[in-house]
C-alpha cells in the first residue's frame, strides 16, 4: 500500500476517535451529575450529613450550571445544619438568596437561617444533654430572631411562617429570661441598682412573657435593698395586682420575701457601704417551675 495511502487512513482514524472522544463529555456529564445527585439524596435520606455536603459540593463544583445546581445548593443548607455546621448554613443559606434572590423556593433559606443562627453555638452532644437555653449567650437567639423576622416580613405567605412564629415566641421568653438570669446574679453580688434596671427592662420591653412577673419581682426585692420604698411598693402593687399566684406575693397580696419592707435585714456595712459590701443573700426569681 502507498504510503500516502497509509498517511490518509492513520489522519482519519485520529479525527474519528478524536470526534468519538468529543461526545464522551456530554454523555458522562448527564450520567454523572445524575448519578452524583442520587448518591446526595441518598446520604441525605440516610441522614449521613457528613457525606451529604462532600456530595453535594463535588456536584456543585463539577456541574455549576447543570440541571441539578440550584437544587443542590439549597439542600447544602440543610446538609450542613444537619451535620452541626451551622455557621457554614448560614454562609450557604446567605450565597443561596444572593444567587437566587427570586428563587420560588428562597423562602426555605431564610428559615434555614433563622434555625441555623439559633443553633450556632451548639454541638452533637449538647442535643443529648440537659441544658438550661436561657443561660446562653444571647446574641444567637437575637440573631435567629431577626431573621425569622425578615422572612414574616419578606414572605408572610410562606408555609414556614407558622413554625417561624412559634419559634419567635420562644426565642422572645428565652431572651426575657436570659435578662432575670442576669438580674439573679446582680442581686447575688449586691449590685441592685443593676438588678433593678434589668427588671425594669424586662417589663418595658418583654410585655406578654412569663419573665415580666420575675421583672417586677425583681426591681421590687432591689429597690427593698436600695431604701427606696416607694418605688417597691409600687411594683409590688403591679406585681399583686396583675401575678397574683406569683411565688413571691403571699394570699394578702404581700410580698412574700425574707426581705420585706418592714424589715431590717441589712448590716450596717451593707447600708453604708450602699449595698457594695457585706450583702444578703437575697432570693433568686424564677417562676417557671410554677408554669409548669
Amino acid at each position: 500500500m502507498p504510503l500516502y495511502r497509509i498517511t490518509l487512513l492513520v489522519l482519519l482514524a485520529v479525527l474519528a476517535a478524536c470526534s468519538s472522544n468529543d461526545e464522551l463529555p456530554d454523555m458522562a456529564a448527564d450520567t454523572g451529575e445524575a448519578q452524583m445527585y442520587e448518591d446526595a439524596q441518598r446520604y441525605l435520606r440516610s441522614r449521613n450529613f457528613d457525606l451529604a455536603v462532600q456530595s453535594l459540593q463535588l456536584l456543585e463544583s463539577r456541574y455549576p450550571f447543570g440541571k441539578y445546581a440550584e437544587q443542590a445548593q439549597l439542600e447544602l443548607i440543610y446538609a450542613h445544619y444537619g451535620a452541626y455546621e451551622h455557621e457554614a448554613a448560614v454562609e450557604a443559606a446567605d450565597r443561596f438568596i444572593r444567587l437566587h434572590p427570586n428563587h420560588p423556593n428562597v423562602d426555605y433559606a431564610y428559615y434555614m437561617k433563622g434555625l441555623s443562627a439559633y443553633s450556632g453555638d451548639q454541638d452533637f452532644f449538647s442535643r443529648f444533654l440537659p441544658t438550661d437555653d436561657t443561660k446562653r449567650d444571647p446574641g444567637h437567639a437575637r440573631e435567629s430572631f431577626a431573621e425569622f423576622s425578615q422572612l414574616l416580613s419578606r414572605y408572610p405567605d410562606s408555609p414556614y411562617v407558622p413554625d417561624a412564629k412559634a419559634r419567635m415566641v420562644y426565642l422572645r421568653n428565652n431572651l426575657a429570661r436570659y435578662e432575670i438570669n442576669v438580674a439573679n446574679y446582680y442581686l447575688k453580688r449586691g449590685a441592685y441598682l443593676a438588678a433593678a434596671n434589668r427588671g425594669r427592662y424586662v417589663v418595658e420591653n418583654f410585655q406578654q412573657t412569663p419573665a415580666v412577673a420575675d421583672g417586677l419581682a425583681v426591681m421590687a426585692q432591689s429597690y427593698i435593698f436600695l431604701g427606696m420604698d416607694d418605688l417597691a411598693q409600687d411594683s409590688i402593687d403591679v406585681l399583686a395586682m396583675n401575678y397574683p399566684s406569683h411565688p413571691a406575693i403571699d394570699k394578702s397580696g404581700k410580698f412574700k420575701s425574707s426581705y420585706t419592707l418592714e424589715g431590717e435585714q441589712r448590716s450596717f456595712i451593707n447600708k453604708a457601704t450602699f449595698g457594695l459590701f457585706d450583702p444578703p443573700k437575697p432570693p433568686q426569681f424564677d417562676n417557671r417551675p410554677q408554669l409548669n
